[in-house]
């Protein structure tokens, strides 16, 4: 599938997926404003009869507009007369209960001879529910006797009388989660498909040059006269060895990484001194970099310079850093490799003349398979596993990583591990 198809069709999931919230969210919002509007018809209605009660049992005169709404869970009624209490609950309850309204509720009377707000009592709906703390209702700035009622719990209440809107949300909600899942596997999915392929490329290109040079010495060597010449018949032999030798490695650095992929790494750990090492590996490959004009400075200033850890995977550690800095080289390579303390730790700095990394590509060069673009240079060789192997090696010994580096100026690769005291 084309990157401009995987693009459109992220493109429009995406819009799918706010679409569908973002209708969701408004039809859920007019839900329970109706639920809302409804609660308060409800509730005006049931204040009203009650209201009407009282003036019938006390041949108070009825207000033209008894009640009135100061907030969205507190209510007042006014009443021109006294308030009996115990009545008032009773009637309450009475008005609510024929309603179908079973949020919980507060209640208080304004008394006019002492001027002041007087407490009434907290009305559980349900009898299970524990009754919660109360406070003080808010005064009214009104001289007539009234009552106020306020429900504390309101939100709560019209959500519980909206199970379906609630229940149908989370289920939308639930998939709408899986399918942005299922799109972030299957971009995941595409990516490792990538990677895959361009793996599969540079090891075919890393095994077709032996193959191809091994080929051919055969054939040299199925020449009867090749006999006459043993010098000759000797340098083809020692090519078909180099190559085959090289094949090998190949495959082994292959299955080395698979085996770490299943966390089946092996430390031998044993007394190292890493100044041994880094001289050991500059010498092996200063042999081939001769060839390119180029060269690697040692700095070995680290007063102690011993860890413990397995000889041969910090050697591959060293060995893979300094084959990065002079294989994305453009010019002739120049690797400095310096050593401190700090910490109790000491510090191992690969520093090279090459290419460079840019920001977007330091986050991945530690990723499986993964090859920084060389622009210019097409012959740079290797499957992507290289850093890979120096991070996880790295981790195993407890020890970190980090890089710095900037396009055209050269990169700086840092590992430090614990000093043996």
């Amino acid at each position: 599938m084309r990157r401009t198809t995987i693009r459109l069709l992220v493109i429009l999931a995406a819009i799918s997926i706010i679409g569908i919230v973002v209708t969701q969210t408004y039809w859920f919002k007019q839900a329970f404003n109706t639920e809302t509007e409804r609660f308060d018809r409800e509730v005006n209605t049931a204040l009203y009869h009650v209201a009407q009660s009282f003036f019938k049992l006390t041949d108070a005169e009825p207000a033209n507009n008894p009640i009135k709404q100061l907030s969205t869970n507190y209510y007042v009624v006014m009443i021109n007369n006294e308030i009996d209490a115990g009545l008032l609950e009773h009637l309450l309850r009475s008005e609510f209960e024929k309603r179908n309204i079973s949020a919980d509720f507060e209640y208080g009377i304004y008394d006019c001879t002492s001027d002041k707000m007087v407490y009434g009592s907290y009305v559980s709906m349900t009898p299970d529910r524990p009754v919660s703390s109360t406070t003080m209702l808010p005064k009214w700035k009104n001289q007539n006797y009234y009552f106020g009622v306020q429900f504390p719990n309101k939100a709560s209440f019209i959500t519980d009388r909206m199970g379906i809107w609630i229940f149908s949300s989370t289920v939308l909600f639930t998939v709408v989660i899986f399918f942005a899942y299922a799109l972030f596997v299957i971009l995941k999915q595409k990516r490792l498909s990538e990677i895959q392929k361009d793996f599969v490329n540079n090891m075919t290109h890393e095994f077709k040059t032996p193959i191809a040079t091994i080929a051919l010495s055969t054939d040299v060597l199925k020449d009867p006269s090749i006999v006459e010449q043993p010098e000759r018949l000797r340098n083809y032999a020692m090519i078909i060895e180099n190559e085959n030798l090289r094949l090998k490695h190949q495959v082994e650095r292959v299955l080395q990484m698979a085996n770490l992929n299943k966390h089946e790494i092996s430390l031998k750990s044993e007394l190292v001194n890493v100044h041994h090492i880094i001289e050991d590996t500059q010498k092996s490959m200063m042999l081939g970099l001769g060839e390119k004009g180029g060269d690697i400075i040692c700095q070995l200033e680290a007063e102690n310079a011993e860890i413990m850890g397995d000889r041969l995977h910090l050697t591959n550690v060293v060995f893979n850093l300094i084959d990065n800095a002079i294989k994305y080289c453009a010019t002739n390579p120049t690797v400095m490799i310096s050593t401190h303390n700090e910490n109790g730790r000491v510090f191992i700095e690969v520093k090279d003349n090459g290419i460079g990394i840019s920001k977007q590509h330091q986050t991945k060069i530690f990723d499986q398979f993964f090859r920084v673009p060389t622009g210019n240079i097409h012959d740079v060789k290797g499957f992507g596993l290289g850093l890979n192997y120096v991070k996880i090696v790295t981790r195993a010994h407890k020890g970190t990583i980090e890089v710095c580096s900037e396009p055209d100026r050269g990169s700086t690769f840092e590992i430090s591990f614990l000093n043996v005291k």
